[in-house]
């Protein structure tokens, strides 16, 4: 108990730090300081888009933001001066710099609130964006076992559990509960094979009135609407590989076969096949310099991880390993899209 305390002590601390270093990032680029840490420009990349109805539990939080604070960041970048671009163009842009920063805009796991509610926001300011599609997620046979989990921590006061030691009654009556129980399933999801945790996780939510896929199906954007929703001209959508695991983890032909089935798969559903891929959780625990290599030699023209920062001179010779700047649900205040935009919380750690 006292390590849990701990963890969630230092996970309360580090998110006070972020935000403190934000306001002062914020400050600093008010003030005109550290302008070389901006680079050329930023890769955003968001999950969920919409009204905020109820509370999120655990990591889950900074995949969401609402629709108003999506037009607030579009509205401070244009005042900031940046040109809002495909995702396509960048590596152009980043052979042939100019004195104007630009933005590109993804979204990943197709979610379907990206068409109900990031759509009109997108199309009111004429911003061009990407959609990063997994196709078990589409094809409704691939769980979300983050949202799964984020349910069944809302819904229920207790549940039973075995991490490996015996069954373990969990109480979930307070806020700290469920964070701590969230982040330990989240841990257990990567103590083993993720398709054998995973489908624990999902029967353990079947016992608790929860249907796993029925919410891939309530969440995500099918086959039909994918195709509809790309036919907007200010819609791209790029692969996500097929099963939504992290490739580091999968042998490297099992990791090419999720990438390029994807691209084939989307190619087959659109017309026209992917050229961009981003790489699912994409940490550095999750994806790395094999699935870079992967990538170009399945044709990939660009690859976005998770990893922060804007990007620079040094990104052209790496299109498949470029940095993203997540519009974090933790932080949805206007002054913290100048202060991602500005490079200057990332100048230090790359």
């Amino acid at each position: 108990m006292k390590d849990r305390a701990k963890a969630i002590w230092r996970r309360n601390v580090k998110r006070w730090l972020i935000g403190a270093g934000l306001e002062a990032s914020a400050v600093a680029t008010s003030a005109g300081l550290a302008k070389d840490a901006r680079g050329f420009g930023a890769i955003f990349t968001l999950h969920h888009v919409r009204p905020e109805t109820q509370p999120i539990i655990g990591p889950n939080r900074h995949l969401e933001i609402t629709p108003e604070f999506l037009d607030a960041a579009i509205v401070e970048l244009k005042a900031l001066g940046y040109e809002f671009i495909p995702l396509s163009d960048v590596p152009a842009r980043l052979a042939a710099p100019s004195g104007t920063p630009f933005a590109a805009f993804t979204l990943d796991d197709g979610y379907r609130n990206n068409a109900d509610h990031a759509l009109p926001v997108f199309a009111r300011h004429d911003v061009p964006f990407t959609v990063f599609v997994a196709q078990g997620l589409a094809e409704h046979t691939q769980p979300l076992w983050w949202e799964i989990m984020g349910r069944l921590l809302r819904q229920q006061r207790e549940v039973s559990f075995d991490f490996g030691q015996g069954e373990e009654k969990l109480e979930l009556k307070t806020t700290v509960q469920k964070l701590d129980t969230f982040f330990r399933f989240a841990s257990y999801v990567w103590s083993g094979d993720e398709r054998e945790t995973v489908g624990t996780l999902c029967r353990l939510a079947e016992r608790y009135g929860i249907d796993p896929l029925g919410m891939t199906r309530e969440l995500v954007m099918g086959p039909e609407e994918l195709r509809q929703f790309a036919a907007h001209p200010l819609v791209s959508l790029g692969a996500h590989t097929v099963t939504h695991r992290k490739l580091a983890r999968l042998s490297a032909d099992e990791a090419a076969g999720e990438m390029g089935r994807s691209a084939e798969w989307l190619g087959q559903l659109t017309g026209t096949r992917p050229t961009m891929i981003a790489y699912p959780y994409g940490s550095k625990e999750a994806v790395g310099p094999r699935e870079f290599a992967a990538a170009r030699d399945l044709g990939f023209a660009i690859g976005v991880t998770t990893q922060p920062g804007t990007l620079t001179k040094a990104d052209l010779s790496r299109p498949t390993a470029l940095p993203r700047i997540s519009l974090n649900g933790y932080y949805q205040k206007r002054r913290y899209v100048s202060a991602l935009a500005s490079g200057i919380p990332f100048s230090l750690k790359r």
